[in-house]
């Protein structure tokens, strides 16, 4: 599935994809999370301007899913990444995962980090089983406590939330690192 920045003109349409997947926290009594709603496009368009957005797209290059991230030296960190319920289950997550861990990789970055709920299935369980680890309170950055702080004002902490980090380490692939 091709990789490419994400253009001004399809902010719109990540907003559909975040929307989208959204539905399947329903099913989880996650109504609140169902209903939030996507970033504005003006936050899009800080990632996109900043080169911090990437879509993985279809046979007609249209967006079936968008990660944006941010550097917070000397991680990368995953502010979102979203699939689109009709790409689901077929990597693209992991795909667009491993492209970003390419990127930082190239920019000296150490590790990707990421914020998660911790018990829903697409989540935290996903995240390990593609080589992120949890981490103890101990281990957060004064970054990561802050968005974690955010995190909590905006009332997501109703549910359990933690911290991961996944290390990239010079040499090794991020298709075939553990």
């Amino acid at each position: 599935m091709p990789i490419r920045p994400a253009t001004a003109a399809e902010l719109p349409a990540l907003q559909h994809i975040e929307r989208a997947a959204g539905e399947a926290f329903r099913v989880l009594g996650m109504d609140a999370i169902a209903d939030d709603e996507p970033p504005t496009t003006a936050e899009l368009e800080r990632f996109r301007r900043a080169g911090r957005a990437w879509v993985a797209t279809d046979d007609d290059d249209a967006p079936v899913a968008y990660v944006l991230s941010e550097p917070i030296k000397p991680t990368e960190h995953i502010e979102q990444i979203t699939v689109h319920p009709r790409a689901a289950r077929r990597r693209v997550g992991r795909a667009l995962i491993d492209h970003l861990a390419e990127r930082a990789r190239a920019e000296g970055r150490t590790a990707l980090t990421l914020t998660t709920f911790a018990d829903v299935p697409w989540n935290a369980p996903y995240y390990a089983r593609i080589g992120f680890r949890p981490l103890a309170d101990a281990e957060l950055t004064p970054a990561l406590r802050e968005i974690r702080a955010h995190e909590a004002e905006l009332g997501l902490d109703r549910w359990p939330r933690l911290c991961m980090r996944r290390a990239l380490t010079a040499g090794v692939s991020p298709r075939t690192a553990p």
